[in-house]
C-alpha cells in the first residue's frame, strides 16, 4: 500500500489532455452499466456550515478501482491559516478489497472538478465550432487557477481573452505570465459575466450575487453551484447535470430552479448525454448552456487510480507496512 500528497501529484504531473480523456472514458464506462456510486451522505455535526462527505465509487472498465473519498469542508479554517476543505481518497483492490493507496491530496480535488468542466468545455467549443474563446472566472483561489490552467491547456491558441474576479482582489502576480497580456481583473463581477463565451464560477460565496440574464450562446460553468439568483438562469433551455438526484438537492442553483420553477430530471441533460447521444445538437448556437456538477465519486476514483498506477510506475509515494 502506497501513501500519496499533493507533492507527489505535482511530481507526477497534470497532463489535461489525459485527465480530460479519463472523465470522458469513465462516463462511457458508466454509460455501459460497469459503474456503482451511491448518494453521498453529507456528516454535520455542531456548526452547520461544516460538512464531510462520504463518496464511496466502483469504476469498472479499463479503470478497475473501487474507493471512497472523503472530503471536508470547513470555511472558518481560513481564519486559522488552514485549507477549507480536507481531501482523503482510499482505494481499494476490486478482487479481493484491499487497500492499495490512501491519498491526501487538495489538488486531486481541483484536478477532478477542472477536468469534468475541461470535458464540457471541449464538447461546447467542438459543437459551435468555436475559433476562439474569451474565458470568465469568478473566484480566484486554487479551483478558479486550475480552471485557467485547464482552459490554456485545451485552447491554446483559440484562447482570446481572460477576464478575472474576486471579492478579495487579485494579485496580477498570480497570473500566469503567458496570459497576463490578455488579461483583465475587474473590480466586480459583471464585466466578467458580460464579456465571457465561457464562465467559471469557483466561489465559495454564501449568497446568490448573479441576478443579470447571461449572454447568449454562453457556456456557464456553474463549479460552485450556488451563483446565481434563480431569475437569472429560468429561461436557459439547455441545463446539463452530471447526476440529478445528486445535483438537486443541498441548496444548489439546480434545486432552485427545480422548487421555484418546476424544473425536473426529464427537462435537463446528463454528461452522457452531452458525450453519447450527441445532446447539444439540439440547440442552436444562441442557447446558453448551463452546467452543474455536483462531482461524481466515479470521477474522484478514476482521477486517483490514474495517479496510483503512475505512481508505481514512477516509483513516487511512500510504503506503508499493513502489518
Amino acid at each position: 500500500m502506497i501513501y500519496l500528497h499533493d507533492g507527489h501529484i505535482r511530481e507526477i504531473g497534470m497532463d489535461w489532455s489525459t485527465l480530460i480523456q479519463r472523465i470522458d472514458e469513465i462516463i462511457r464506462i458508466k454509460e455501459n452499466g460497469d459503474c456503482v456510486h451511491p448518494l453521498k451522505p453529507y456528516l454535520r455535526f455542531r456548526a452547520p456550515e461544516n460538512r464531510i462527505i462520504a463518496m464511496p465509487a466502483f469504476v469498472g472498465g479499463n479503470v478497475n478501482m473501487s474507493g471512497i473519498k472523503w472530503i471536508a469542508s470547513f470555511p472558518g479554517n481560513s481564519l486559522h491559516g488552514l485549507p477549507r476543505a480536507h481531501n482523503t481518497i482510499i482505494l481499494n483492490h476490486p478482487l479481493t478489497g484491499e487497500p492499495v493507496a490512501v491519498i491526501y491530496s487538495g489538488l486531486l480535488n481541483g484536478l477532478r472538478t477542472a477536468a469534468v468542466s475541461g470535458l464540457m468545455l471541449k464538447a461546447f467549443i467542438e459543437a459551435r465550432r468555436l475559433e476562439s474563446v474569451r474565458i470568465g472566472i469568478i473566484g480566484w483561489g486554487p479551483v478558479g487557477q486550475m480552471h485557467l490552467a485547464m482552459c490554456r491547456a485545451l485552447l491554446g491558441d483559440r484562447l482570446e481573452r481572460v477576464h478575472l474576479y474576486d471579492l478579495k482582489g487579485i494579485d496580477p502576480a498570480t497570473v500566469p505570465e503567458e496570459v497576463r497580456n490578455i488579461t483583465d481583473i475587474a473590480d466586480t463581477w459583471q464585466p466578467v459575466y458580460r464579456n465571457a463565451d465561457v464562465l467559471a464560477t469557483c466561489t465559495v460565496s454564501e449568497e446568490r450575487y448573479i441576478n443579470e440574464k447571461p449572454s447568449k450562446g454562453m457556456l456557464l460553468l456553474n463549479v460552485s453551484l450556488r451563483d446565481y439568483t434563480t431569475d437569472s438562469v429560468a429561461g436557459v433551455k439547455a441545463i446539463v447535470v452530471d447526476e440529478w438526484m445528486e445535483v438537486c438537492r443541498e441548496n444548489t442553483d439546480v434545486e432552485q430552479l427545480h422548487l421555484m420553477t418546476g424544473l425536473q430530471e426529464s427537462d435537463v441533460l446528463t454528461l452522457s448525454d452531452i458525450l453519447c447521444r450527441d445532446g447539444l445538437a439540439a440547440y442552436d448556437d444562441h442557447e446558453t448552456v448551463f452546467f452543474n456538477p455536483m462531482g461524481l465519486a466515479v470521477f474522484d476514483i478514476g482521477i486517483a487510480s490514474y495517479y496510483y498506477h503512475e505512481a508505481k510506475r514512477f516509483g513516487k509515494g511512500i510504503g506503508l507496512d499493513k502489518g
